[in-house]
């Protein structure tokens, strides 16, 4: 090779060189402006918010960093209610909407910050207009400010007008409450029910709230019927009568549908079991469980009305009846549980505006009370 190749050789690979390093200088400065070229991105983005995007790119910009809120408790009073399943956000919207936050995403912040997003239930609650999103939180989380509804079920009451009463009180359809009561396991009835919730819905005052179903209510009366069962100490006192809780709620329902007075409670179940003592039994006889097969309500049946075929006709048929007439009270029970003293057979409210029942053993002078009962009612 000659001199000049080597020199031209050297050149080249000089020129070559500098291609490369031009090349990784031109690769550096790219990346250099790929540094800087999101920073300044953002920075165009901003300066056209509060810039070219004006007023309303500033009322966005606004909201997310510091959005409005008003000061203090409120003034006037909002009903607000939470639909089951709403979130947080749900309810945020709602509270802007009716003027009661000055704006929903500062009631979000403020539920997120106080860790109460989960906290929220269903129901009618009471707040203020232009409230602070934390005062507005602090209400709807309280259990104390969330509406509740009470139904009063009244001793004796049949389950037809149990279930017309929770329809009127909670707004929800007959059927919801028709359809719960009959799914018994659902209500986890007792067996001593055989599947029917005639008996075993307690009588008491009930509360309820808009998100409690039919089921949820029916269920809480099941639940204090147990109550009333352990406090009567029920299966234990009924095995000592040799009768089955369920007799015994049957009796007890007799007992509470003809009682004018609790202190004739007692006595009344006394009668039903001297009827059934005797030998051979003696029908019952009860007008009650005759309109109650009748589905038909009075004091005193007529001779048509006794001829009814009803299972629970006991003028026709011995023994007790199928079952609870209605849904007894404590008092009821404890009266068939624990019977007073006697031999009476026949008892006649002779006086009902008054209350007043009168008891007998003697046939003839269940015939005087009748007598007495007729002139004093018109018959």
């Amino acid at each position: 090779m000659s001199d000049l190749d080597l020199v031209l050789g050297a050149d080249e690979d000089a020129r070559a060189r500098g291609r490369s390093r031009g090349r990784s200088r031109r690769r550096r400065r790219r990346r250099g402006r790929g540094r800087f070229l999101a920073p300044l991105l953002a920075l165009v983005v901003l300066a056209g918010v509060l810039g070219g995007g004006g007023y309303y790119g500033y009322l966005w910009l606004s909201d997310v960093m510091v959005p409005d809120d008003f000061t203090g408790q409120g003034t006037g009073e909002v009903t607000v209610r939470i639909e089951e399943g709403q979130s947080a956000t749900d309810v945020a919207r709602v509270l802007e909407e009716q003027g009661v936050v000055a704006s929903a995403r500062a009631f979000t912040n403020a539920i997120d910050a106080a860790g109460k997003s989960g906290a929220l239930q269903p129901g009618r609650y009471t707040l203020r207009e232009r409230m602070s999103a934390q005062a507005a939180v602090a209400l709807l989380t309280d259990p104390d400010n969330r509406h509740r509804g009470t139904v009063l079920v009244k001793e004796g009451w049949r389950l037809s007008q149990i279930i017309d009463a929770l329809a009127e009180a909670t707004g929800k359809p007959e059927a919801e409450f028709e359809a719960a009561a009959r799914d018994a396991e659902a209500l986890e009835l007792p067996a001593a029910a055989r599947g029917r919730l005639e008996g075993y819905a307690f009588p008491a005052t009930y509360e309820f709230t808009p998100d409690m179903t039919a089921a949820d209510i029916l269920a809480a009366m099941v639940d204090r019927y147990r109550r009333a069962a352990e406090e009567t100490s029920l299966e234990a006192e009924a095995e000592r009568l040799g009768r089955t809780p369920h007799e015994i709620m049957t009796i007890a329902s007799i007992v509470q549908a003809e009682a004018g007075r609790p202190q004739d409670m007692p006595k009344m179940a006394r009668v039903i079991y001297n009827r059934l003592a005797l030998k051979p039994p003696m029908k019952l006889q009860m007008d009650s469980t005759v309109f109650y097969g009748l589905n038909a309500y009075g004091i005193a049946a007529t001779d048509k009305q006794t001829e009814s075929r009803s299972k629970y006709n006991t003028y026709r048929y011995g023994g007790l009846p199928p079952g609870p007439i209605g849904n007894p009270g404590q008092a009821a029970i404890e009266a068939a549980l624990h019977p007073a003293e006697g031999r009476w057979l026949w008892f006649v409210t002779t006086d009902p505006a008054r209350r007043i029942t009168e008891f007998t053993d003697k046939e003839s002078e269940f015939w005087r009370l009748r007598t007495k009962f007729n002139k004093r009612n018109g018959g």
